[in-house]
Protein backbone atom coordinates (compact mmCIF):
# COMPACT_ATOMS: atom_id res chain seq x y z
CA UNK A 1 0.00 0.00 0.00
CA UNK A 2 1.28 3.68 -0.96
CA UNK A 3 0.19 7.18 -0.07
CA UNK A 4 1.03 9.15 -3.80
CA UNK A 5 3.64 10.89 -2.06
CA UNK A 6 6.66 10.34 -4.25
CA UNK A 7 9.78 10.13 -2.31
CA UNK A 8 12.11 10.93 -5.58
CA UNK A 9 13.01 10.22 -8.94
CA UNK A 10 14.84 7.00 -10.30
CA UNK A 11 16.48 5.96 -13.28
CA UNK A 12 16.26 3.07 -15.79
CA UNK A 13 19.57 1.28 -15.71
CA UNK A 14 19.00 -2.09 -17.32
CA UNK A 15 16.61 -3.38 -19.35
CA UNK A 16 16.10 -7.43 -19.74
CA UNK A 17 13.27 -8.82 -21.36
CA UNK A 18 12.13 -12.95 -21.45
CA UNK A 19 9.62 -15.13 -22.25
CA UNK A 20 7.17 -12.10 -22.45
CA UNK A 21 8.20 -10.63 -18.80
CA UNK A 22 10.92 -7.95 -17.92
CA UNK A 23 13.59 -7.65 -15.42
CA UNK A 24 14.23 -4.15 -15.08
CA UNK A 25 16.91 -2.29 -12.91
CA UNK A 26 16.51 1.21 -11.23
CA UNK A 27 18.77 3.56 -9.91
CA UNK A 28 17.09 6.11 -7.23
CA UNK A 29 18.01 9.15 -6.61
CA UNK A 30 17.88 8.97 -3.07
CA UNK A 31 19.13 6.72 -0.12
CA UNK A 32 17.39 3.78 -0.30
CA UNK A 33 19.90 2.04 2.76
CA UNK A 34 16.83 -0.16 4.26
CA UNK A 35 15.37 -1.81 0.93
CA UNK A 36 15.92 -5.48 1.02
CA UNK A 37 14.61 -7.64 -1.09
CA UNK A 38 10.79 -8.70 -1.12
CA UNK A 39 9.78 -5.08 -0.14
CA UNK A 40 7.26 -3.05 -2.44
CA UNK A 41 7.95 -0.14 -4.73
CA UNK A 42 5.86 1.88 -6.73
CA UNK A 43 7.56 2.97 -10.07
CA UNK A 44 5.53 5.49 -11.48
CA UNK A 45 2.62 4.06 -10.00
CA UNK A 46 3.10 0.37 -10.66
CA UNK A 47 3.57 -1.89 -7.42
CA UNK A 48 6.95 -3.72 -7.74
CA UNK A 49 8.21 -6.29 -5.50
CA UNK A 50 12.20 -5.62 -5.21
CA UNK A 51 14.22 -8.88 -6.35
CA UNK A 52 17.80 -7.71 -6.01
CA UNK A 53 19.32 -4.72 -4.87
CA UNK A 54 22.53 -3.43 -5.06
CA UNK A 55 25.37 0.08 -5.24
CA UNK A 56 21.49 1.78 -4.82
CA UNK A 57 20.06 0.04 -7.96
CA UNK A 58 17.03 -2.45 -6.96
CA UNK A 59 16.43 -5.02 -9.58
CA UNK A 60 12.52 -6.03 -10.17
CA UNK A 61 10.34 -8.72 -12.27
CA UNK A 62 7.76 -6.90 -14.42
CA UNK A 63 4.97 -9.28 -15.07
CA UNK A 64 3.04 -9.56 -18.72
CA UNK A 65 -0.23 -8.11 -17.34
CA UNK A 66 1.54 -5.14 -15.62
CA UNK A 67 3.66 -4.29 -19.16
CA UNK A 68 0.45 -4.35 -21.30
CA UNK A 69 -1.73 -2.35 -18.41
CA UNK A 70 1.35 0.33 -17.68
CA UNK A 71 3.62 2.74 -18.79
CA UNK A 72 6.73 0.52 -18.08
CA UNK A 73 5.85 -2.01 -21.41
CA UNK A 74 7.47 0.87 -23.32
CA UNK A 75 10.48 1.43 -20.75
CA UNK A 76 13.91 2.22 -22.14
CA UNK A 77 16.92 2.75 -20.49
CA UNK A 78 17.45 6.06 -19.62
CA UNK A 79 13.91 7.02 -18.42
CA UNK A 80 12.96 8.95 -15.24
CA UNK A 81 10.45 7.13 -13.40
CA UNK A 82 8.34 8.17 -9.52
CA UNK A 83 9.49 6.00 -6.95
CA UNK A 84 7.96 5.64 -3.48
CA UNK A 85 8.33 2.63 -1.16
CA UNK A 86 5.31 1.05 1.09
CA UNK A 87 3.54 2.67 3.32
CA UNK A 88 4.34 1.62 6.97
CA UNK A 89 1.63 1.07 9.09
CA UNK A 90 1.57 4.40 12.06
CA UNK A 91 2.79 6.56 8.97
CA UNK A 92 1.08 9.95 7.80
CA UNK A 93 -1.26 9.23 4.94
CA UNK A 94 -0.17 12.71 3.28
CA UNK A 95 -1.92 11.70 0.09
CA UNK A 96 -4.63 8.88 -0.31
CA UNK A 97 -4.41 5.22 -0.19
CA UNK A 98 -3.58 3.96 -3.43
CA UNK A 99 -2.68 0.10 -4.01
CA UNK A 100 0.00 0.68 -6.73
CA UNK A 101 -2.22 -1.28 -9.27
CA UNK A 102 -2.43 0.91 -12.14
CA UNK A 103 -5.99 0.82 -14.29
CA UNK A 104 -5.10 1.75 -17.67
CA UNK A 105 -2.30 4.16 -19.34
CA UNK A 106 -3.84 7.70 -20.10
CA UNK A 107 -2.79 10.17 -21.99
CA UNK A 108 -1.53 14.51 -21.31
CA UNK A 109 -4.08 16.21 -23.64
CA UNK A 110 -3.10 19.45 -22.69
CA UNK A 111 -1.24 21.80 -19.80
CA UNK A 112 -1.56 25.30 -19.53
CA UNK A 113 0.04 27.37 -16.55
CA UNK A 114 -2.67 28.82 -13.55
CA UNK A 115 -1.79 31.06 -11.54
CA UNK A 116 1.52 29.49 -9.41
CA UNK A 117 0.59 26.05 -10.84
CA UNK A 118 0.40 24.09 -14.02
CA UNK A 119 -3.35 22.56 -15.07
CA UNK A 120 -3.08 19.32 -16.67
CA UNK A 121 -5.62 17.65 -19.07
CA UNK A 122 -5.38 13.58 -18.89
CA UNK A 123 -7.54 11.45 -21.58
CA UNK A 124 -8.65 8.20 -20.04
CA UNK A 125 -10.89 5.28 -21.17
CA UNK A 126 -14.69 6.22 -20.34
CA UNK A 127 -15.13 3.06 -18.77
CA UNK A 128 -13.05 4.18 -16.08
CA UNK A 129 -14.04 8.16 -15.40
CA UNK A 130 -17.03 7.09 -13.70
CA UNK A 131 -14.66 6.32 -10.77
CA UNK A 132 -13.86 10.02 -10.90
CA UNK A 133 -15.39 12.81 -8.99
CA UNK A 134 -14.64 16.40 -8.65
CA UNK A 135 -12.23 17.26 -5.37
CA UNK A 136 -12.30 13.41 -5.42
CA UNK A 137 -8.41 11.97 -5.54
CA UNK A 138 -6.34 10.11 -9.01
CA UNK A 139 -3.06 8.98 -9.42
CA UNK A 140 -1.00 9.55 -11.74
CA UNK A 141 1.83 7.89 -12.72
CA UNK A 142 1.86 7.10 -9.19
CA UNK A 143 1.24 10.51 -7.73
CA UNK A 144 -1.59 11.37 -5.54
CA UNK A 145 -3.53 14.55 -7.44
CA UNK A 146 -7.09 16.21 -6.45
CA UNK A 147 -9.30 16.17 -9.46
CA UNK A 148 -10.13 19.38 -10.34
CA UNK A 149 -13.08 18.88 -12.94
CA UNK A 150 -13.99 15.78 -14.67
CA UNK A 151 -15.78 14.64 -17.86
CA UNK A 152 -16.74 11.59 -19.49
CA UNK A 153 -13.39 10.53 -21.01
CA UNK A 154 -11.27 13.27 -19.33
CA UNK A 155 -10.61 14.84 -15.88
CA UNK A 156 -8.11 17.87 -14.77
CA UNK A 157 -4.99 18.25 -11.76
CA UNK A 158 -3.32 21.27 -11.17
CA UNK A 159 0.42 20.63 -10.36
CA UNK A 160 2.16 22.88 -7.90
CA UNK A 161 5.79 23.64 -8.37
CA UNK A 162 7.16 21.09 -5.81
CA UNK A 163 5.26 18.71 -7.64
CA UNK A 164 6.70 19.43 -10.72
CA UNK A 165 10.38 19.34 -9.05
CA UNK A 166 10.84 16.18 -7.83
CA UNK A 167 8.40 13.76 -9.77
CA UNK A 168 7.90 13.28 -14.12
CA UNK A 169 5.30 15.67 -14.05
CA UNK A 170 7.80 18.33 -14.31
CA UNK A 171 8.54 17.33 -17.83
CA UNK A 172 5.45 16.23 -19.40
CA UNK A 173 4.11 16.89 -22.70
CA UNK A 174 1.21 17.10 -24.68
CA UNK A 175 1.17 13.22 -25.91
CA UNK A 176 2.94 11.22 -23.53
CA UNK A 177 1.59 8.61 -21.59
CA UNK A 178 0.94 8.36 -17.76
CA UNK A 179 -0.22 4.92 -15.63
CA UNK A 180 -3.71 6.21 -14.15
CA UNK A 181 -5.11 4.53 -10.74
CA UNK A 182 -8.48 5.86 -9.63
CA UNK A 183 -10.00 5.73 -6.14
CA UNK A 184 -10.12 2.29 -4.85
CA UNK A 185 -13.43 3.56 -3.03
CA UNK A 186 -15.60 3.97 -5.72
CA UNK A 187 -14.90 0.27 -7.50
CA UNK A 188 -16.04 -1.26 -4.19
CA UNK A 189 -19.00 0.20 -3.69
CA UNK A 190 -19.77 0.21 -7.58
CA UNK A 191 -19.05 -3.80 -7.12
CA UNK A 192 -20.97 -4.17 -3.96
CA UNK A 193 -24.12 -2.73 -5.06
CA UNK A 194 -23.80 -3.98 -8.25
CA UNK A 195 -23.98 -7.51 -6.32
CA UNK A 196 -27.55 -6.36 -5.44
CA UNK A 197 -28.57 -5.26 -8.53
CA UNK A 198 -27.69 -8.38 -9.74
CA UNK A 199 -30.00 -10.55 -7.27
CA UNK A 200 -33.30 -8.02 -8.40
CA UNK A 201 -32.75 -8.41 -11.83
CA UNK A 202 -32.45 -12.63 -11.33
CA UNK A 203 -35.49 -12.82 -8.92
CA UNK A 204 -37.35 -11.15 -11.86
CA UNK A 205 -37.67 -7.77 -10.44
CA UNK A 206 -36.87 -5.72 -13.45
CA UNK A 207 -38.23 -2.32 -11.87
CA UNK A 208 -35.74 -2.41 -9.28
CA UNK A 209 -31.68 -0.81 -9.65
CA UNK A 210 -28.92 1.47 -8.00
CA UNK A 211 -30.93 3.75 -6.39
CA UNK A 212 -31.75 5.73 -3.34
CA UNK A 213 -33.88 2.63 -2.06
CA UNK A 214 -31.25 0.24 -2.60
CA UNK A 215 -28.58 1.91 -1.05
CA UNK A 216 -30.62 2.41 2.28
CA UNK A 217 -31.26 -0.89 2.03
CA UNK A 218 -27.87 -2.12 1.81
CA UNK A 219 -26.70 0.17 4.29
CA UNK A 220 -24.77 3.38 2.73
CA UNK A 221 -27.12 6.31 3.55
Amino acid sequence: MFTGIIEGLGTVKSLSRAAGGLRMGVEAGFSMDKVKVGNSIAVSGACLTVVRFHDNIFEVDVAPETLSKTTLGQAKVGDRVNLERALCLGDRLDGHLVTGHVDCVGTVQAKRPMANAMLFAFGVPEALSRYMVQKGSVAVDGISLTVNACKRSTFEVSIIPHTAKITTMGFKKVGDPVNIETDMIGKYVERFTQHFANRYTETGDTTSSIDETLLTKTGFL
